[in-house]
């Protein structure tokens, strides 16, 4: 059990400048604590996010919210195995590749030892292959239209009797550039998934070939370490393959060469789960959940020195902001019932979300809506919202109205190929059949404002940058802030709850 009594040197961790208004400072204030150094970026399993945990029970508790945890508690434990590398050692004829700079591997395919000839085969299209039986193929994990996906990719490769693919992370896909260094190489799922993957998985020669296939990525830059002595230009490579023309195909002299070593262990880490009973008894089954993610990165491979992956914005300012709500209402409810869901491994697979549904406090019918905060990024103004399923239920209606008389515009997913939508946890309520959305911060092309977004994503994404220090543009905080508040008193108090539209591509 997770102890609500918490140092109080925890609440003076907070920055003396910031936003002016009180509530919006109110609201910075809890995040400042949920985001501070001593909580270590909340790794899903740590003790930080076990603090953190217990802020947010607390908080809750204070806020009139009754528990919806394990045992009368605020705490629902989601068990989890992790995976992870904790020493590798790769090179290419001799010359060294850089784990996690160069060079990195699902931690839950990395095999003791890995020696293998090398091909490069382009795009890999299936056409294009040759043989390759045996060999660990480069392939550019080109992103554009027309071209194989990584789906194909390993399909094809794997059809042509491959030991694995090194995919050159593609520098040309700037809607969200990769990011080096990798954190880490750390695969976590929820207990026993790997078990009942590995009994429902056949045991024909072609499943254990898939099962062996490895896939590793590979930073654009590091191109040259591979093919030197070829004869080959990486970086005529590099830019042919991020503009999608033509590319060669051919086989390399040297071998890769690897190593590595990984530990298992089991962990817990706990969603916190509260509910603040609504007013009327005729939408007593009718509850909205409010989602968002506790977890963050914790300690990974430092930039520019530091180590510390606190998740300010990803996702600790809008679990605050799911608190500060509910320290407004002052322990009156809504019209209908609000289950606050703070969710666990969310950035290891939306695996607290998908364990809440699995094992829900209340049945399933009883469940309405669920309204997800993540991806959201008030660094300018707030004029524009994307707006996950905004077409597929009535959530998109209340979105639209609300939004609209704040001056906002709505809009939906402008860029689909990042797949924003699957990557939060409004998608296991989706999957579920329960109608759910998510917002992000939208822009005009060309604006100062894509300027700052797409900055964002190259320096502040899942880095040790997205601390308390970055600017804020706290009017668009205060801004966002106001329209969630308007929008979970629409939708709780609606005569009608929400529901799917005709002819949804989501619904199940």
């Amino acid at each position: 059990m997770i102890a609500i009594v918490l140092p109080l040197i925890a609440l003076l961790q907070v920055p003396v400048t910031g936003p002016a208004d009180p509530d919006t400072r109110a609201w910075w204030q809890l995040t400042s604590v949920l985001s501070a150094d001593s909580m270590e970026g909340r790794d899903a399993g740590s003790r930080g996010y076990e603090r953190a945990a217990g802020h947010v029970a607390k908080w809750l508790a204070e806020a009139g919210l009754k528990p919806l945890g394990d045992n009368g508690s605020y705490f629902q434990s989601v068990p989890m195995e992790e995976v992870a590398v904790t020493r590798a050692r790769i090179d290419v004829g001799g010359r060294p590749l850089r784990f996690l700079h160069d060079i990195t591997i699902p931690a839950q395919s990395a095999p003791s030892t890995l020696d293998g000839a090398l091909a490069y085969r382009g795009y890999c299209a299936a056409d294009a292959l040759g043989d390759v039986r045996g060999k660990l193929v480069i392939c550019h994990a080109s992103r554009r239209s027309g071209l194989p996906t990584n789906e194909q990719r390993r399909v094809a490769l794997q059809a042509a009797g491959a030991a694995g693919m090194i995919a050159i992370a593609d520098p040309g896909f700037t809607i969200e550039p990769p990011r080096w260094p990798a954190a880490y190489a750390r695969s976590v799922t929820l207990a026993g998934a790997g078990q009942r993957a590995s009994s429902a998985t056949s045991t024909t020669p072609a499943a254990a070939s898939r099962a062996s296939f490895v896939t590793l990525s590979l930073r654009a830059g590091a191109l040259g370490t591979l093919i030197a002595g070829t004869g080959q230009d990486a970086d005529s490579l590099i830019a042919a393959g991020s503009a999608g023309r033509p590319l060669p195909s051919f086989d390399l002299r040297d071998s890769l060469h690897a190593t590595f070593t990984t530990a298992r262990r089991a962990l817990h880490s706990p969603n916190v789960i509260g509910i603040l009973p609504g007013t009327d008894p005729t939408k007593a089954n009718e509850a909205i959940v409010l989602t968002a993610h506790l977890d963050g990165y914790g300690y990974g491979t430092p930039v520019n020195g530091d180590s510390l992956y606190n998740g300010t914005l990803d996702d600790a300012a809008y679990v605050a902001l799911i608190v500060r709500l509910m320290e407004r209402r002052h322990g009156h409810g809504f019209r209908r019932p609000v289950i606050v869901a703070i969710v666990t491994g969310e950035e290891k697979g939306l695996l607290g979300s998908r364990y809440f549904l699995s094992h829900l406090p209340v049945p399933k019918e009883h469940i309405a809506a669920d309204i997800n905060l993540d991806q959201l990024r008030s660094l300018f103004p707030l004029e524009l919202l994307t707006v996950h399923a905004l077409d597929d239920t009535s959530l998109g209606d209340d979105v639209r109205a609300v939004a609209t008389s704040h001056g906002i515009a709505v809009q939906n997913d402008p860029e689909p190929e990042r797949g924003l939508l699957q990557r939060s946890d409004q998608w296991p309520f989706l999957q579920a059949g329960i109608p759910a959305t998510n917002f992000v911060f939208g822009y005009r092309p060309g604006s100062e404002s894509e300027r700052i977004y797409r900055q964002w994503y190259r320096e502040g994404y899942h880095t040790p940058k997205d601390d308390l220090n970055q600017k804020i543009d706290w009017k668009a905080a205060a801004d966002f802030n106001r329209f969630y508040y308007a929008l979970v008193e629409r939708v709780t108090g609606e005569d009608a709850a929400p529901a799917w539209k005709p002819g949804s591509a989501l619904r199940r």
